[in-house]
């Protein structure tokens, strides 16, 4: 007879992720409002850094590089914060459960830089701030795609997420499923980003080109973290 398994199977990754991203938002909304906002400016990327000097903007150089990883704990509002947990709670577990904590970690912040990379090359020298963990998260939701389009017949997915192989890059791009997931999610960063659809209250967009950048990144690097099902070899990046 085996044991029941838990309603709420969170990995600790993803709870402390969760953690960490709620108390930083409290700790910051219960500051006074200019306080508040220096704290999330001088966390916020902001493309303006790397173009020179400019003045005024919190945490100075050294927030020019700590900014590429704190501005992934950083959000608008409650509403931005609840949305992005949800999102990793849904993508990030399958992909905790299946790598492990540890690189699980490792693989969102790739995801959150990458994202961050792409939205400071299309917007260099912009002062408007970028904040939220979507780049994050979006990657984790490209590594759940190869994962969950591993199991082949795609009916019901097992409680142990390593015992289907991941899908390869090119079975997972010619996979309709995947086509129309990616059209959709694509189509929506569009209409919010370039729609004029704001979000926060503050009349800040979304930062599509990161999701877009954490995507990719996930998509490709999820070969890389993947502990591999007992068995088998395949190429890292597994093309």
């Amino acid at each position: 007879m085996t044991g029941r398994q838990p309603m709420f199977n969170i990995p600790a990754s993803v709870v402390v992720a969760a953690l960490a991203l709620i108390v930083l938002h409290v700790v910051r909304v219960a500051l006074p409002p200019e306080e508040s906002r220096t704290m999330l400016l001088a966390l916020a990327l902001i493309p303006a850094r790397y173009a020179g000097p400019v003045a005024g903007l919190p945490g100075g150089d050294w927030s020019a590089i700590t900014s590429f990883i704190t501005y992934m704990f950083v959000h608008g509002d409650a509403t931005h914060l609840a949305i992005n947990l949800l999102w990793m709670l849904a993508f990030g577990s399958a992909v905790a459960k299946r790598i492990g904590n540890s690189r699980f970690l490792v693989f969102s912040a790739l995801c959150g830089v990458a994202g961050a990379l792409v939205h400071v090359g299309l917007h260099f020298g912009e002062l408007v701030p970028v904040v939220g963990a979507s780049a994050a998260i979006s990657g984790q939701m490209a590594g759940a795609i190869r994962i969950i389009f591993g199991n082949r017949g795609f009916v019901q997915l097992p409680r142990n997420l390593r015992s289907v192989p991941l899908a390869s890059i090119r079975e997972t791009v010619t996979d309709r499923r995947f086509l129309l997931f990616l059209g959709v999610w694509v189509a929506l960063n569009l209409l919010f980003g370039l729609g004029g659809i704001q979000i926060n209250g503050s009349g800040g967009g979304i930062a599509w080109e990161a999701h877009i950048g954490g995507f990719l990144a996930g998509f490709l690097l999820i070969g890389a973290f993947d502990r591999k099902p007992l068995g088998e070899q395949r190429s890292p990046f597994q093309p």
